[in-house]
């Protein structure tokens, strides 16, 4: 077999957001040892929450779960406010690790709501921070996932009818989507700068510059990470065949079959030493990196685990 020249697609893998939530269970874990409860995953990522796990951070669905006056973290994509009245209630010590970003969503939904608008979020049913911005004002906020389901709504007011988006669509998909509620809402209004994160947006637009060379495209993620899984999509848009592997152990040797070139990305929430994995594994002799944007971002830690 032909070793393959990879495409290796920049940026790739951790973000700011994933970065900062990591580290604080990462931080507490140092300060005060096991366990540290966490209310799901951190971030969507297997090989991520593994790690922490064998470091004595315990992932729980629920925060029935978590004994009273314990430490609990919330997770990178954020909580509705009735799960932060139930730890309150709870006396559970909290440390929210929620992206800024996810956070920015629902401040902005608190607002659109206030002003007495029916917000419309562009995203995916199940998703957890969908659920946490659903959360916000469940009887004023509906959900959408694409054109049909715009064309289905029915609104109290068409004329007060604002908009947001899940931090991790599909940035083209979204824009259909979006089109298709302004052909509906005329009025429509949204917010001041897109809801679509940096980190999202820039993972995708490198994906297509690799995905134009490429024979294929491999992403490292996990299947539940929503942005990792729109990284194959757009790829397979694109007409070139794309795969979500976890790590270098999920490559099929048929799929390198008559491959020259492999386009590689890995999706905000994966490791970047997975990525490093998949380049050995595939033995390429000429790795070749495609930068299409350079990120500086970088997040406040929460008071509870600043260095004192």
């Amino acid at each position: 077999m032909v070793l393959p020249v990879v495409l290796l697609a920049s940026p790739r893998s951790f973000c700011a957001g994933v970065e900062r939530a990591i580290d604080i269970v990462d931080r507490l874990l140092d300060q005060r040892g096991g366990p540290i409860h966490v209310r799901k995953q951190i971030v969507h990522n297997t090989h991520v929450v593994a790690d922490l796990e064998a470091r004595g951070a315990v992932f729980v669905d629920e925060l029935d779960e978590v004994p009273d006056g314990a430490t609990v973290v919330f997770s990178a994509h954020g909580v509705s406010p009735a799960v932060r009245e139930e730890a309150a209630g709870r006396g559970l010590e909290v440390v929210d690790a929620t992206c800024p970003l996810v956070t920015k969503v629902h401040a902005e939904a608190r607002r659109f709501v206030g002003r007495g608008d029916t917000v419309v979020l562009i995203g995916h049913e199940g998703h957890e921070e969908v659920e946490g911005t659903l959360g916000e004002a469940p009887e004023r906020i509906v959900l959408v996932g694409s054109v049909a389901d715009v064309e289905a709504l029915d609104v109290p007011d068409p004329g007060r009818v604002s908009y947001l988006t899940q931090t991790t669509l599909a940035v083209d998909e979204t824009a259909e989507v979006l089109a298709a509620l302004r052909a509906r809402f005329p009025a429509l209004k949204g917010p001041p700068s897109a809801d679509i994160c940096y980190a999202t947006t820039n993972r995708q637009e490198a994906v297509r510059e690799v995905a134009h060379e490429a024979d294929l495209v491999l992403v490292v993620g996990s299947a539940n990470s929503s942005n990792s899984v729109r990284l194959v999509e757009l790829a397979r848009r694109m007409g070139t065949p794309a795969h979500l592997v976890d790590d270098a152990a999920d490559i099929r040797l048929e799929w390198l079959e008559g491959v020259r070139v492999v386009g590689l990305s890995a999706g905000a929430s994966a490791p970047p030493r997975l990525v490093d994995e998949v380049i050995e594994a595939l033995g390429a002799w000429d790795v070749q990196v495609r930068e299409t944007a350079r990120e500086t971002i970088q997040f406040t830690l929460p008071a509870a685990v600043r260095p004192r």
